[in-house]
This record gives C-alpha cells, sequence and structure tokens, in this order.
C-alpha cells in the first residue's frame, strides 16, 4: 500500500474526528441559544463575546468534576459503557461523503474517507452497538433507575430501527446502490425527499428516537428515572454520554441530508467539488435546527405510547412505503 495513501487516510480520519468533537461542542451552544430564542430568553452570552466560549467554560468544569464510582458498581463495565456509546458516533462518519474529487498538489483526493459499497448496512450496523454501552451503564452502575433507564433504551432500539432500516430502502431502491456516494450522485436533479417524503418523515422520527432526543428521551426522563443510566456518571466520564448523543445528531442530520436531501449536491448546478462540504453542512445545520425545534414544542411521550408508536404506526407505514415504491419502480421500469 503507497504510503501517501496511508497518510490520506490519517489526515482524513483527524479531521472527521476534529470535526466530530468540535461539532458536539459548538451543538450544545447551538441548542441553547435556539431553544433561548424560542422560548424568549438570552441563553449564554457571558463566556467569550456572545458566549462562544461557553463549551470551552463547560469543558473545562466538568474536566475538573470529581470523578464518582458506586461501591457496589462493577467498576470495569462501569468504566468502558462509557467510552463503548461514544466510538460508534465517531466510527459511523468514515462512510459520510463530504464531496466529489478535488486536486491537492497534483493528487486526486476524494472527500470521504471510504467509498463502501454496502454503505448503508455500514451504518446500519455501527448505529446499532451505541445502545450496548447505555445497557451496559444501566447495569453496571448497580442502581435500580439507571438499569431502567438502560433497558428502557435497548427497547427503544429494537423497536425504532426496524423502521429506520425499512426507511433505508426508499433510497437505495431508487439509486439502484447501497454506496452513500451512488446515492448522492443519483439525486443529482431530483432529490430523494420527494418521491420518498415518508421514507424521509419515518427517517426523521426513528433518528430522533435512535438517538434518544426529545420527545423520546424516555431512558433518560428525570421526572422517573432521576437521570435513568447517567444517574451514576460524573465527571468526564458524564460528558461522554452526552458528547455521543450530540455527535449522533450530527450524524442523523447528515445521514438525512445525504440519503434524501442530495447529500453535498444542488438540483441542477455543478458546484465545483471544494464546495461540497459547505453545502453539506449547511443542510445539516438546518437539520439539527429542526431537532432543536422539535425538542422546545413537543412534551415527551408516555413509555407504552412511545412503543405502540413504533411498533403499530411507523413500522407498517414503512412497510407500506417499501412495497409502495417497489410496485411503482416495476410498473415504471
Amino acid at each position: 500500500m503507497e504510503p501517501a495513501l496511508i497518510i490520506e487516510w490519517v489526515i482524513k480520519s483527524a479531521i472527521l474526528l476534529l470535526f466530530g468533537v468540535t461539532g458536539f461542542a459548538y451543538l450544545t451552544l447551538y441548542e441553547r441559544r435556539a431553544l433561548a430564542r424560542i422560548q424568549v430568553r438570552i441563553g449564554p452570552n457571558r463566556a467569550g463575546p456572545f458566549g462562544i466560549l461557553q463549551p470551552v467554560a463547560d469543558g473545562i468544569k466538568l474536566i475538573f468534576n470529581e470523578e464518582l464510582i458506586p461501591a457496589r458498581a462493577d467498576k470495569l463495565m462501569f468504566v468502558l459503557a462509557p467510552i463503548i456509546t461514544v466510538l460508534p458516533a465517531l466510527i459511523i462518519w468514515a462512510v459520510i461523503p463530504w464531496g466529489g474529487q478535488v486536486v491537492i498538489a497534483g493528487r486526486e483526493i476524494n472527500l470521504y474517507l471510504a467509498d463502501v459499497n454496502v454503505g448503508v448496512l455500514y451504518l446500519t450496523a455501527v448505529a446499532a452497538i451505541a445502545v450496548y454501552g447505555i445497557v451496559i451503564a444501566g447495569w453496571s452502575s448497580n442502581n435500580k433507575y439507571a438499569l431502567l433507564g438502560g433497558l428502557r433504551s435497548s427497547a427503544q432500539m429494537v423497536s425504532y430501527e426496524l423502521a429506520l432500516g425499512l426507511s433505508f430502502i426508499g433510497p437505495i431502491m431508487l439509486a439502484g446502490s447501497m454506496s452513500l456516494v451512488d446515492i448522492v450522485e443519483a439525486q443529482k436533479n431530483v432529490w430523494f425527499a420527494g418521491p420518498q417524503i415518508i421514507a424521509f418523515i419515518i427517517f426523521l422520527i426513528a433518528g430522533l428516537a435512535e438517538i434518544n432526543r426529545s420527545p423520546f428521551d424516555m431512558p433518560e426522563a428525570e421526572q422517573e428515572l432521576t437521570a435513568g443510566y447517567h444517574a451514576e456518571y460524573s465527571g468526564m466520564k458524564f460528558a461522554l454520554f452526552f458528547m455521543a448523543e450530540y455527535i449522533k445528531m450530527i450524524a442523523i442530520a447528515a445521514i438525512a441530508a445525504t440519503l434524501f436531501l442530495g447529500g453535498y449536491r444542488l438540483p441542477f448546478i455543478e458546484l465545483p467539488a471544494f464546495l461540497g462540504p459547505v453545502v453539506l453542512l449547511v443542510k445539516i445545520i438546518i437539520l439539527l435546527f429542526g431537532m432543536i425545534w422539535v425538542r422546545a414544542t413537543f412534551p415527551r411521550f408516555r413509555y407504552d405510547r412511545l412503543m405502540a408508536f413504533g411498533w403499530k404506526i411507523l413500522l407498517p407505514v414503512a412497510l407500506a412505503n417499501v412495497f409502495l415504491t417497489a410496485v411503482i419502480l416495476v410498473l415504471i421500469g
């Protein structure tokens, strides 16, 4: 293998990791300021100009917080759980395409880490791993509230992952490929959010449930479970759980933009390749605002209704959408 290719992969990986960690930090600020505007408040504005250093202040505070481990906890699993939760959120970025090819120093470079021919399967496989960390966190804490939060999370993920997986099938059938690069290129003229509007809506709803975001945040319902699966965590271990949640928010927005909104492309416009990341980033920011708006607007689901909604509504609608898409493709093909 060429040394230059290895160096290219290392640099791309470092950029993606830096984007994930920095994006997590400033997404917290984005969310707090957006929620404040929606609720007619000011929001954080003291740390640095316009509050832009608030994430730095929060990070320093968490670093110096005391790290506690319950006496009867399984100490190894207790420490490993936040790491197991955050790793899938970081490695999921490997197959997200940010653009086409650019030429740097006479070398053609793809603006993505890997173009896997089963990229969609990679996404679903990696996303499913994250729940292990949450379940282990609840069990290893030796706390009944934390255990209930972990069990809720696993049940919720199983319920909504079926609908989430089925929402991928529409774009796959329209593009004729499971490669995310091929799916983006198939949207040169028409975004799949149009013909696949039902799958797009299902993806957004199931995506919120997958990352335990409001109104699907029952695994960490403060009123019932005193913070749920991370009740016993403090300091940087606590921060890792929230890092995983916010990085997964960005990932869900990036996947939605890639599968349904043309990814790094705009319809009918051939942009220079170096503008691809800017286009995708704008779409991600808009989708993230939608997630924040949902949090500010909708009350939390009751748990039995949350599960019923996943099994009795989302799953049948997702199956019907797959069937309808297949029938239409056969008729027009």
